[in-house]
């Protein structure tokens, strides 16, 4: 609780105070709401929890996937496609048979299943770039996923140190709380026993007004710092989150910043998604060249067809040995005597599905070239594209590679610099101590007056604001080194 020291002198407060204090104990109430052992959060478990709910990596989860589902369609393509065709109806009026080829007049149904499969014997590599051009693509999309996880992280850690640094504020502001309540006690007793005015206590009233401003404030940034902190993590507000605090030393972490921006770059380099992304879209666009390139010449397709015919009209001749009558054919060369030619019954049935299907089977096998010789430009135009999307591709890398070495230039720098600023903040903070060390003992002994121990006193609070602001700025410039150095952001 931060209240403790506040609750000595609540008490002896006026009205207003009396008000002031109780608001200030309901938001420290809020503040340290949730703050149980299950619900204190590591910077490890912030960042592992952000990168499995970040809806920014899972959208590039859902890219990666789909350039993974293009290459496996890529890399199908290479077998030979199969087609299944079929279709039935019912023909009236005049037409012509489809089994037959002679024209009818009659009312029949019709039915002429199909099938045919084409394959591509040789077409200038065009699959196989395409399949690379995809496989790259794929790689690309998985560099931008790790690239992102890394960004997410370094993020994570970012806000992680900035809701620790508002912690921090929040222990210096009770410090300086329970320090103004304690002298505000002493410097009542003096007055009371006439040995210092009532002007003394008004001022270190005031002060403990301030001090009390300060802690709300303080409570105030790291409430904020918690939202901000759960909004990156997409983790619902109503959540309890608390930070854990680490034993952070900064003086063991300053060796990061003694490795070379040179030697810094060329690891960041190695295994920077954003690098590994670029430079895999340039063999990408590479294999998109040569694949667009390959459509300008011949392609040779070997295609098989497949097919037959059913019509219900079609029927089936079938002579019996019935003797139904007989008809004349002739006369003989002598007498002129009639020749007649017996009739025999003869059945008609229909010829059924399955045997029609069957009987009228029909196959065949093309060998099929194909010249492009004028296609409105298309096939040229490709190219031309794909050219342009190289040069692209090959500029956007360089950029890149530009901008990572900037960034880790500009990164390094900063850390000298948050390392001086931190060292100076030490010093700083070390001499305003001392200062109202002396200053407190002078105030008691009564050789001083309270508002130079109240000046000495607020240089001492802002020296130990500083400090821990320049505490975590250089922490946290150091996990930016740690960041392009490819280590784990861990404190």
């Amino acid at each position: 609780m931060y209240c403790d020291g506040i609750l000595i002198y609540f008490c002896s407060m006026r009205a207003f105070w009396f008000y002031f204090i109780v608001c200030l104990f309901v938001g420290i109430q809020a503040s340290a709401q949730g703050r149980g052992v299950d619900n204190v959060w590591s910077l490890q478990r912030c960042v592992q929890y952000a990168i499995d709910h970040n809806i920014t990596i899972r959208q590039d989860s859902l890219t990666a996937k789909l350039a993974r589902h293009t290459l496996r369609q890529s890399r199908l393509s290479q077998i030979p496609a199969v087609n299944v065709s079929g279709n039935f109806g019912r023909s009236f009026g005049r037409s012509i048979n489809p089994i037959t080829n002679q024209f009818v007049e009659s009312t029949y149904d019709f039915l002429g299943p199909s099938g045919n499969s084409s394959v591509l014997l040789f077409g200038w590599n065009q699959v196989r770039n395409t399949i690379a051009r995809n496989r790259y693509s794929l790689e690309a999309s998985l560099a931008d996923l790790d690239q992102r996880k890394n960004d997410i992280a370094l993020n994570v850690a970012n806000s992680y140190l900035t809701a620790l640094l508002a912690q921090e504020q929040i222990n210096i502001s009770q410090n300086q709380v329970n320090l103004s309540v304690a002298q505000l006690e002493q410097t009542r007793a003096f007055a009371e026993a006439g040995r210092l005015p009532e002007l003394n206590v008004a001022q270190l009233e005031s002060q403990l007004a301030t001090d009390s401003s300060n802690l709300i404030n303080s409570i105030s940034n790291y409430n904020s710092a918690i939202l901000d902190l759960k909004a990156l993590l997409n983790l619902d507000f109503s959540e309890p989150l608390a930070v854990q605090t680490p034993d952070i030393k900064a003086d063991e972490q300053l060796n990061v910043a003694k490795t070379p921006p040179e030697e810094v770059y060329r690891a960041a380099r190695v295994h920077f998604g954003s690098i590994r992304g670029s430079e895999m879209r340039v063999r990408s666009a590479e294999k998109g060249l040569d694949a667009a390139k390959g459509r300008r010449y011949p392609q040779l397709n070997l295609s098989y067809q497949i097919g037959t015919n059913y019509a219900s009209n079609y029927l089936s001749y079938q002579q019996t040995s019935q003797l139904i009558g007989q008809t004349p054919i002739g006369y003989t060369a002598s007498d002129s005597d009639i020749v007649y030619q017996p009739l025999f019954r003869t059945l008609t049935p229909t010829v059924p599905m399955g045997t029609q299907l069957n009987r009228n089977i029909r196959q065949s096998v093309i060998l099929n070239v194909n010249f492009p010789i004028f296609n409105g430009w298309q096939s040229q135009y490709a190219v031309k594209q794909a050219k342009i999307n190289l040069a692209q591709q090959e500029l956007a890398m360089y950029s890149a590679e530009l901008k990572l070495k900037q960034d880790v230039y500009k990164a390094h720098n900063s850390a000298l610099n948050a390392i001086q600023k931190y060292k100076a903040a030490r010093r700083a903070e070390s001499a305003a101590q001392r200062a109202l060390d002396f200053a407190k003992e002078r105030y008691d002994l009564g050789l001083t007056s309270t508002v130079d121990l109240l000046v000495t006193k607020n240089s001492e609070f802002a020296a130990a604001a500083n400090l821990v602001s320049a505490k975590y700025e250089l922490i946290f410039k150091l996990k930016v080194i740690d960041y392009y150095m490819g280590n784990e952001l861990k404190l």
